[in-house]
Parts: structure tokens; C-alpha cells; sequence
């Protein structure tokens, strides 16, 4: 065995790179074996001894491996190499899987998938969370095959995202300035009021509203930015603070006037606070604000206002809705929104360039 050092650009996010190497007997076979990273070069010696020790005393079967024990190896191959709220996706997703918990992974056939998704095709959920089940087990089973040599040939080229043609698209929700002028009026308190006002002009992700920090918020330039993430953990306020969703999701962005306003109104008045610190939560305090009361309250405004109740998200369409409407391009959305890709934003509000597409033909016909 040899303990080797990854290149810096392949060390995990907290910074291991160290990880030892070497070939091993599956089932009667040699194959290639590369541990997961550690932080130090002790630490993967110490690893080696001890899987040394494991594997001296036991060639590694995986002949009767089943689904269940693939997805507990799997499980914990990536828990140093994706963030905790893909881990957690994991954890939850896995359960619609459970059909094949006992199954060998040798004795999967394509039947046993065909009727996993026609169970899974009848509950009434969005496409998009029966394609997390779909996306999660064809990722194990990927996984079977690069780590162990499982062949599922037969059941990748039957295997197809979940789509019902049937079933009308979710009409995109969103609020005009005119709305939003209506649904503040009623907000007399300037924390809801610059929080609203942060989600609709800035665009942010949930999450990312509720991670931000004094200390992300740049009064002499006018800008914030966004450089982490809340996640709740559990149903009882749990949460987790991670890196935003994308890498292009860290951004720093201009603020309009009238919210820089606000935010140094509210800035005022929270640093009066005691043990007041610029790490403090803009829109909690020493903890981020809870995802149950920022729900709560908005609908609260959306009732008082007599405005169309919108999820917090919404507010994230609504700035993009202005930004597309004033004229801004598809790139200048992109990156403001945080989008990783510009098919993301195209995608998203196609609907929307649908109608400056239809000014350009205008423009043309003008032209003499």
C-alpha cells in the first residue's frame, strides 16, 4: 500500500488531500483501491493500518452485498465530498427506494425497476421529486459499477427520467411592482420590510437570505454579498450553515438605494442591541431567522396587503420578472440571480424573453 497527497485542486472543501492506494481481491479479483481523503498524512497512515488489519482478516466479499449495504457504503464514501444538505437529500430520499433494500445487488433485474417506477409514477408528486428518487438510485448504482464491477447494462438503457406529458406545468408565480408596492405598504416594521425588499430586488435564495451577516453588507460601496447558505436540518429548527448552492451562487451584488436605506435604518437600530457584533444575522440575531416564522409572516402581509399569497421563493421570480422587463439581458440575469448556467435562466423564463423576442420583431417592422 502507499499513502500519496491529492493536487491541491482535488482536495476536499475543508481541505483534505491525503488518501492511501493500492490493489485488492474482490470475489477472486485484483482491483484498484483508493480510500477517502484525510487531513493530515498520519491520519491516512493510521487508516491504512487499520483497513490493513480488516483486510487481512477477511477478503472483501461482495457477492451477496446487497442494495441496502451498497447505499450504507456509498453513503459514507461521500460524506467528505458533498455538502450536508446533499447528504441529508440522501437520507430522505433513500426512503422511496426501500423495494430494494434486500435485494442482492447481483440479482436486480429490470423488472424489479419497472415496478419501482410505476409505484413511484402514481404518487402525485412533482416530477421533480420523483426525479431525486430516479437521479439517487441511478447514482448508486453507478456507483456499484465503478466501485465493484456490477453490471446493470440491461436496466441503464431502460432507465429515463420521470415526465407526465398530462400533467399542466406549475404556473410561475410572481408579483409586479405595482404588487409589491401594495404588499409593503401594510409592513411597519423596517425588518420585514428591508427583508422583503432584499428578496424582491436581489433575488435571493431562501437560504441565502436568511445566512446573511452584517459583515456581508458593504454600506460605502452599496453592495452585499452572498457567501453562505441556511439550511434547516430537521423538522425542529435545526439548521446547518453551508456554502451557497453553486459556486456562481457566491456573488456580490449592487443594492438599489432605497433598500441600502433600509438596511442602514435597521443597521442603527440593531446595533443598539446587546452583545451586538457584526456577525450577527441581518434578519435574526445571533441565530438566522427561523424558515417557520419567515413563512408565517409573509403570508400574514399577503392577507393584511390583499395581494395573491407567493412562496418566499416567488420573490426570487419577481426580481428576475423586473430584470427581464427593464431590458436586462439573459447573461446580467444569470449572474445576478446566481444561476450556474445560462440554460438555467433561459429555461426558467423562457416565457418572459418570450415577450422582449416578440419587442425586437416590432422594432423591425418599424424600421423603413
Amino acid at each position: 500500500m502507499a499513502v500519496r497527497q491529492l493536487p491541491k485542486e482535488k482536495a476536499t472543501k475543508d481541505g483534505r488531500r491525503w488518501y492511501f492506494y493500492d490493489k485488492i481481491k474482490v470475489d477472486g479479483r485484483t482491483k484498484p483501491y483508493m480510500s477517502k481523503s484525510y487531513m493530515t498524512r498520519n491520519e491516512a497512515l493510521k487508516a491504512e493500518r487499520d483497513f490493513i488489519v480488516g483486510y487481512e482478516t477477511k477478503e472483501i466479499n461482495v457477492t451477496g452485498m446487497t442494495f441496502k449495504q451498497l447505499f450504507e457504503e456509498f453513503y459514507e464514501y461521500k460524506k467528505d465530498k458533498v455538502k450536508r444538505t446533499t447528504l441529508r437529500s440522501y437520507r430522505v430520499n433513500i426512503r422511496e427506494l426501500s423495494e430494494f433494500y434486500e435485494l442482492k445487488i447481483k440479482d436486480i433485474r429490470l423488472e424489479h425497476y419497472i415496478a419501482w417506477r410505476k409505484r413511484v409514477s402514481a404518487l402525485d408528486l412533482a416530477d421533480k421529486t420523483k426525479n431525486g428518487y430516479y437521479k439517487l438510485l441511478k447514482t448508486i448504482l453507478n456507483y456499484g459499477t465503478k466501485w465493484h464491477d456490477f453490471n446493470f447494462t440491461s436496466i441503464y438503457n431502460k432507465m429515463e427520467k420521470f415526465n407526465d406529458p398530462n400533467k399542466p406545468p406549475i404556473e410561475m408565480q410572481f408579483y409586479t411592482w405595482e404588487e409589491f408596492k401594495q404588499f409593503v405598504s401594510v409592513i411597519d416594521d423596517i425588518k420585514w420590510k428591508t427583508l422583503f425588499e432584499v428578496l424582491f430586488f436581489c433575488g435571493l435564495r431562501r437560504g441565502e437570505l436568511r445566512g446573511l451577516s452584517w459583515d456581508n453588507i458593504d454600506f460605502f460601496n452599496k453592495e452585499l454579498s452572498v457567501v453562505k447558505n441556511v439550511a434547516q436540518e430537521g423538522s425542529t429548527g435545526e439548521y446547518i450553515i453551508t456554502t451557497p448552492k453553486t459556486r456562481t451562487s457566491t456573488r456580490t451584488l449592487p443594492v438599489p438605494e432605497r433598500v441600502m436605506n433600509d438596511l442602514h435604518e435597521l443597521y442603527l437600530r440593531e446595533k443598539k442591541q446587546y452583545g451586538f457584533n457584526q456577525k450577527w444575522f441581518v434578519f435574526g440575531d445571533k441565530e438566522p431567522l427561523g424558515d417557520g416564522i419567515l413563512r408565517h409572516t409573509k403570508n400574514k402581509f399577503c392577507d393584511l396587503s390583499g395581494v395573491k399569497r407567493i412562496r418566499i421563493h416567488d420573490f426570487r421570480h419577481s426580481c428576475a420578472s423586473v430584470l427581464i422587463n427593464n431590458g436586462a439581458s439573459i447573461m446580467v440575469v444569470a449572474k445576478y440571480l446566481g444561476h450556474a448556467k445560462i440554460d438555467e435562466t433561459l429555461n426558467t423564463y423562457s416565457h418572459l424573453f418570450k415577450n422582449k423576442m416578440d419587442e425586437i420583431v416590432q422594432t423591425m417592422n418599424k424600421l423603413d
